[in-house]
């Protein structure tokens, strides 16, 4: 690797007056589990790497006004086994779970990985479909994205130089709502995804008709996407085989895969109507018992 200054700060506002001092030639680091393998490769040569391990209050995981707020610096394994997460959103918790393996899950962070933007991990995917934001610092103060405007392309955020992100906040399911997280792999249990869906649906007071429904898709595009076609197919609907079809089909024409070991554009495409139907039929019977409990 290039020679790099290394800063370790123990505040939020230290670590910005580094980052704005050394403007685009800055890197942040948490976890590392990323950047690091990017700077042995060459593929990075930052000036100066800011850690913010010693960042207080960064690491925090809270319920507020209806939401979870996960700090930047919580580690993967902290979310999958945190109670409040596993009570509050169980299905965060399980996509957390299905990260890579328990050492790479003990080093990532949740704003890392944001951060880094890798279309093909499996957080984001779930995030998406909860309807997750991205708070961001910077010199110019706070400010707060939605996932779907944070993500910009491939590796791309709208961070801009000088910001970094300082937690996710994910709000919690409505009443007579499930979610689920699916992901197909032909390959090893902690490789990335052929394709990767989280669906969340929430139920008229009938129990039965859908009145809302998310279906996020990972390992498609270039970033994580919203299947906001498939999506409108589901209003006032019940769950049912044509239903699902037409979904899954909407679903094949909003993504954009490219070929690569885990499988040809065709077939990644194919994968995705079948996973489509699986985490919304998942997700719905999810719904039906939640509203059982509710009724």
């Amino acid at each position: 690797m290039n020679a790099f200054e290394y800063r370790v700060p123990r505040a939020l506002d230290e670590a910005l007056t580094v980052l704005r001092e050394y403007g685009e030639d800055a890197r942040v680091v948490a976890g590392g589990t990323a950047l690091v393998t990017m700077m042995r490769q060459q593929l990075v040569r930052p000036g100066c790497l800011v850690s913010l391990r010693d960042v207080q209050g960064l690491d925090r995981i809270e319920a507020v006004n209806g939401a979870l707020r996960l700090g930047a610096l919580v580690t993967h394994r902290e979310a999958e086994v945190s109670l409040l997460v596993r009570e509050r959103l169980p299905v965060l918790a399980e996509t957390f779970r299905r990260v890579a393996t328990i050492r790479i899950r003990h080093m990532a962070t949740v704003g890392g990985a944001l951060a880094h933007a890798d279309p093909n991990q499996d957080p984001p995917v779930t995030l998406l479909a909860l309807g997750a934001r991205v708070e961001i610092r910077g010199a110019g103060g706070r400010r707060e994205l939605s996932l779907g405007e944070f993500f910009r392309d491939y590796y791309e955020t709208a961070l801009v130089p000088g910001e970094l992100v300082t937690a996710v906040t994910v709000p919690l399911l409505s009443a007579s709502s499930g979610a689920t997280f699916l992901k197909f792999l032909p390959r090893s249990a902690d490789d990335y995804a052929t394709v990767a869906v989280a669906a969340t649906v929430a139920l008229e007071p009938d129990g039965e008709r859908c009145r809302e429904a998310r279906i996020a898709l990972g390992s498609v595009g270039v970033t994580p996407l919203r299947a906001r076609v498939a999506e409108a197919l589901l209003s006032g609907q019940r769950l049912g085989e044509s239903v699902l079809r037409a979904v899954g089909e909407a679903a094949k024409g909003e993504v954009d895969p490219l070929s690569d070991h885990r499988g040809s554009a065709e077939y990644k495409r194919e994968m995705t109507a079948v996973m489509v139907g699986r985490a919304l039929t998942q997700a719905w019977e999810a719904a039906r018992r939640s509203a059982r409990g509710t009724l």
